[in-house]
């Protein structure tokens, strides 16, 4: 129900055969560029508020352009992009991005991909990403230490002039090798483009960076690379055949596009690169030293497209587990219970979860409960009357369940917020009437920030945590409180001490603020609220461990440590004149 904004999608691909190929097998000049608008339209999910494209001309004749970019924003920006390009482009690498912004920075400034120019070619460097980095403030100070002087603060940025100033380096290692080969002029140039080794750019760049990532660039010499962070937190897949190699952040975008099989497509390794020369070799290397497997989960729970083969699977085991603290919630009586989903991309999960009712041998009735009726229109901006709107995004199918007789059984992937729960569910919920609403989160309770490309990073939009806070304020526990606000202050680094806040309070004890909380004035039917565990949840995933939003476990320092600092700025902006701080 709360749309959660993610960071980002990503889309390569590498033409390996003359271009004269694709024009008469394909019967077109725009065969990459065709296979890269489908890339993108079909993870337009992981961004919508800006796209971009670059892509690389090998053939262009010295004095006319041969790295090209196009950016733009909105949700129509792939649209827009496209319609810019030249129909008889002639390229060879092609480069997609997708942009939802986790920062709070907007504007055409920060959409993707960066450029970095130079009259040499292989100085040239366009850089996209699926990514959050968490230690950019040493990043920028590891820069201007170096004498350098970013025109943007901004991770994306700073990657891209820390890389850049890699690439020099090896281009200059180059040019001292071609010197001693006796090599002069456009000589020298053609042997640096010939021979650049983009994983000795990556070895020296990527070890400066804590967070999740999948780093895609392009060099104006011909070389095309993407790398994965070492906890394998960000996903990537990939393909190669005669004709192409291609990048994406999901697998079943390149099974449709290129009509393939899952198991034709690879996944890329954490802290691997795959990276395309010039010549068009392609190679993987080992760029970074595997850490523990922290891939994510909410990526299996929400973001990733729910067609991909084990996450649909995946999906509707989360649901199916839920079977049995749900049929306790309604006292067993499925024969008058109602069973719905709300959004769509809970849909695989509700199948879930009414196969495991149908598996103990129970009729179940399913119905259309909620329907998505607006969209709320930004220009409506004061509290009351954005408020009032909100309530009236939502509908429900009247006469769909049999007033003060039948329960109401709502399954959603996520609970995050709570707050189109409190504006809008749970009023119009109420106008049917049912005997009791069960709320089903197939993901375990959101207790703590992320830090690498989803947008949640204050403790206090987590409605689990603001119960949490209540229940320890309520029972007297200000000491504790305290105690957690000095320990995230004094020692920031060695564990999440925040995990200290969660740790008298049982599940149950949470879930019944949570409803105290988000229950609306005037509403007269009981809920009750079904998490998944997380036990569950590695068990529906088992691949896929990441669970820190879940547990507090960050794969990496630089979580940890942005954690424990949420944790200070709460206190000291919210409870500050209620602790002894």
């Amino acid at each position: 129900m709360e749309q959660l904004k993610h960071e980002c999608g990503v889309a390569m691909i590498r033409l390996l055969k003359p271009l004269e190929h694709y024009q008469r097998k394909y019967g077109t000049s725009r065969y990459g560029l065709d296979k890269l608008y489908l890339l993108m339209e079909k993870q337009h999910n992981r961004g919508q508020e800006g796209a971009g494209l670059a892509y690389v001309d090998l053939n262009a004749e010295v004095g006319t352009e041969y790295m090209f970019r196009e950016r733009a924003e909105g949700t129509d920006a792939i649209t827009e992009i496209f319609k810019r390009m030249d129909a008889s482009t002639g390229a060879q690498l092609y480069m997609g991005h997708l942009r939802y912004s986790t920062t709070g920075k907007s504007g055409l400034t920060f959409v993707h991909p960066f450029l970095r120019r130079n009259n040499w070619r292989a100085k040239n460097l366009c850089l996209c990403g699926n990514f959050n980095m968490t230690n950019i403030d040493e990043v920028f100070r590891f820069l201007v230490g170096q004498g350098q002087s970013p025109r943007l603060y901004g991770d994306a940025y700073i990657t891209l002039e820390l890389m850049g100033h890699r690439l020099d380096r090896e281009v200059e290692r180059l040019y001292t090798i071609a010197r001693e080969l006796g090599l002069e002029k456009a000589d020298i140039t053609q042997f640096i483009d010939s021979h650049v080794r983009m994983e000795n750019v990556l070895r020296s760049t990527m070890p400066h960076f804590d967070g999740g990532y999948v780093m895609c660039g392009l060099t104006g010499s011909g070389e095309m690379f993407a790398v994965r962070d070492p906890w394998g937190i960000r996903p990537a897949f990939w393909y190669q055949d005669d004709e192409v190699v291609v990048v994406a952040s999901e697998r079943p975008v390149i099974q449709t596009t290129f009509d393939l099989q899952a198991d034709d497509i690879r996944e890329l390794r954490p802290g691997e690169a795959l990276i395309v020369t010039r010549q068009g070799e392609m190679k993987l290397e080992r760029i970074l030293q595997t850490k523990a497997n922290s891939a994510c989960s909410f990526e299996r729970i929400y973001f990733s497209r729910g067609s991909d083969r084990d996450i649909y699977q995946e999906r509707k085991r989360l649901g199916e587990q839920l079977t049995e603290p749900i049929l306790k919630a309604v006292g067993g009586d499925v024969a008058h219970t109602v069973f719905s989903y709300i959004p769509n991309t809970a849909e695989v999960a509700f199948y879930g979860m009414t196969d495991g009712i149908r598996r103990l041998n129970h009729d179940v009735r399913i119905e259309k409960v909620v329907w998505k009726d607006i969209k709320l229109r930004t220009f409506i901006t004061e509290g009351a009357e954005r408020n009032d709107l909100a309530a009236h995004v939502y509908d429900v199918s009247y006469g769909s369940l049999e007033p003060e007789v039948d329960n109401l059984v709502i399954i959603d992937d996520s609970i995050v917020r709570g707050t189109t729960l409190r504006e809008s569910i749970f009023k119009i919920l109420d106008r049917l009437h049912p005997r009791k609403i069960v709320m089903v989160s197939s993901a375990p309770q959101i207790r703590y920030p992320d830090y690498y490309g989803i947008d949640m990073s204050h403790l206090e939009e987590l409605c689990a945590f603001r119960a949490a806070m209540a229940l320890l304020q309520e029972r007297g526990m200000q000491q504790l409180i305290a105690d957690t606000y000095r320990a995230c202050k004094t020692d920031p680094q060695s564990a999440n001490h925040v995990q200290n806040i969660y740790a008298p309070l049982s599940v149950e004890e949470i879930n019944g603020k949570i409803v105290e909380m988000l229950r609306p004035e005037g509403m007269r039917t009981s809920v009750e609220l079904v998490f998944q565990s997380v036990e569950g949840l590695h068990r529906a995933c088992p691949d896929h461990p990441g669970d820190w939003y879940f547990t507090g476990d960050y794969p990496t320092p630089g979580g940890v440590r942005l954690c424990n600092g949420a944790f200070v700025d709460y206190v000291e902006k919210v409870l500050e004149f209620q602790l002894q701080l």
